[in-house]
């Protein structure tokens, strides 16, 4: 039987296989491949697996972790703009006593400085007394006496290095170990790594405090960025003044039951696109705005400082809860720290300090210095310094020669002090020359790569295996780099 010939059927059989048709299919499947090895990296090899868990919070990369862990979070008191080691933690009585004499050149030659280069050299002693603290007999500058209190608490290192002499650079060498754009950053990378404790906040937030002085540089987005890893693992900054988050709040006439269902719906439709797409950033948003969904309730609460005693308010020197401060931004570092956040990074602008540093370096160390020791005895009252590693430091450190009235970026050697999360307290690790130039090479010099590798030590991850595929290769925080100073852990 003969049958009646259709050239309908016959032009849509052509195009169902035309070529066009089967590259599109292909691209499909690789792209398949592609979400496969992103939500089970160990398919094509790209990592460890993960599987959600039962509210949807990302659990973490890793199977199992490398080492006893110590520490369960961080928060990060980063002194932007880069403090001087000479003048607040490394004590140099050589360098005070060729105060006003040319530095010497044996220690310049061939050296990388930055608005020094190709200037004559003056070395600039500091003109602040240095005291000996607690049991452990800790150097520690006179401009910062509450840190003096928590001598014993501390590991003070003095012998960091780093490979980047201006700001910008430098911030991103610090956080994501390279100055290369589109690196994760560490607090990204420990979210990929861990996963979240929390699932009504974000894993991972910034915070922004800066004085009426000068020395206050810019600090870019891209310092929290998740680079390449999934958006979901970016850092989010919190507004350090009033209301944290944008909107986080319900519009007039709109209930939460109102919203839930716009979230559901929203989920759904996402659902159907990501299916036509294999796009996992789909899986990001959804997760978002379920995360922003549970953030109108816990962050107002969370902010409630007004429900601190006034003697909790008085000891991190709280004047007004929100009002922007260092004091208050850490006050609330300690609450995001009960309520699971994993990585939090409090930036305090103000310390490049080229001119006027004797004044300058008085009124920022006044404004941190209470609250970054109130956290430390806060979290150790609370029973929770064992698991929370607290990290004080910048970018780089200031020149031992002078720049006017103040120093100059230095890259050669530079200070910042740990504890808590298994940290020995009491010691200092590492040490500089007599001038404060350089560290000195021996078993305790920190490369910005060891300080990486250590700090995920302390979470128990081997920080050569927590890696990431990407563009055919095996990224890490650490780069080919990294030891880790297994001397600071208790």
């Amino acid at each position: 039987m003969n049958l009646p010939f259709d050239p309908k059927v016959l032009r849509e059989h052509q195009v169902e296989w035309s070529r066009r048709t089967f590259l599109g299919k292909s691209a499909q499947a690789l792209g398949a491949l592609a979400l496969g090895s992103l939500l089970n990296p160990r398919l094509l090899g790209a990592g460890a697996s993960a599987a959600p868990g039962p509210d949807g919070r990302w659990m973490g990369c890793l199977p199992s972790l490398h080492f006893p862990p110590r520490a369960k979070r961080v928060i990060h008191l980063y002194m932007a703009g880069g403090p001087s080691h000479i003048d607040l933690l490394d004590p140099k009585p050589e360098l005070r006593r060729i105060h006003g004499q040319p530095f010497p050149a044996s220690f310049t030659n061939g050296q990388q400085l930055a608005q020094l280069q190709n200037t004559k050299l003056i070395a600039r002693g500091s003109t602040f007394n240095f005291s000996r603290c607690g049991l452990s007999g800790q150097w520690i500058s006179d401009l910062l006496p509450h840190t003096q209190q928590i001598a014993d608490d501390i590991c003070v290192i003095r012998s960091l290095h780093t490979e980047q002499i201006n700001h910008d650079p430098a911030h991103a060498f610090m956080n994501a170990g390279s100055m290369v754009k589109g690196r994760p950053s560490m607090g990204s990378w420990l979210l990929y790594g861990l996963g979240a404790e929390a699932d009504d906040l974000p894993g991972f937030v910034v915070l922004m405090s800066h004085g009426p002085s000068g020395g206050e540089q810019p600090v870019s987005a891209r310092q929290w960025s998740a680079g390449f890893l999934p958006g979901r693992f970016q850092g989010v900054q919190f507004q350090s003044r009033g209301m944290p988050v944008h909107y986080v709040g319900s519009p007039d006439g709109v209930c939460q039951s109102t919203q839930r269902q716009v979230i559901d719906e929203i989920a759904r439709l996402n659902g159907v696109h990501e299916e036509e797409t294999l796009d996992p950033e789909i899986q990001t948003r959804v997760a978002q705005y379920e995360l922003a969904f549970k953030m109108q309730t816990s962050v107002p609460e969370l902010t409630d400082l007004a429900s601190e005693p006034q003697s909790v308010r008085d000891m991190y020197g709280v004047k007004e809860p929100g009002d922007g401060s260092f004091a208050s931004n850490c006050l609330m570092a300690r609450r995001m720290a009960e309520r699971g956040v994993r990585f939090i990074q409090l930036y305090h602008r103000g310390w490049d300090q080229h001119g006027n540093l004797d004044t300058d370096i008085k009124d920022v160390c006044t404004r941190v210095d209470q609250a970054s020791a109130a956290l430390v005895k806060d979290l150790k009252q609370r029973g929770m310094l064992d698991d929370t590693l607290v990290l004080w430091g910048g970018e780089f450190g200031r020149t031992p020669m002078g720049q006017g009235t103040g120093r100059d970026h230095h890259i050669n050697a530079f200070s910042a002090w740990m504890a808590g999360g298994g940290i020995r307290g009491g010691i200092s690790w590492g040490s500089t020359d007599e001038l404060g130039y350089r560290y000195i090479d021996d078993a305790q010099q920190m490369h910005v790569h060891d300080l990486h590798a250590t700090m995920l030590a302390a979470f128990g991850i081997d920080h050569e295996r927590l890696t990431y595929r990407f563009q055919g290769r095996d990224f890490r925080l650490t780069d080919v780099h990294g030891k880790i100073a297994r001397g600071i852990f208790a």
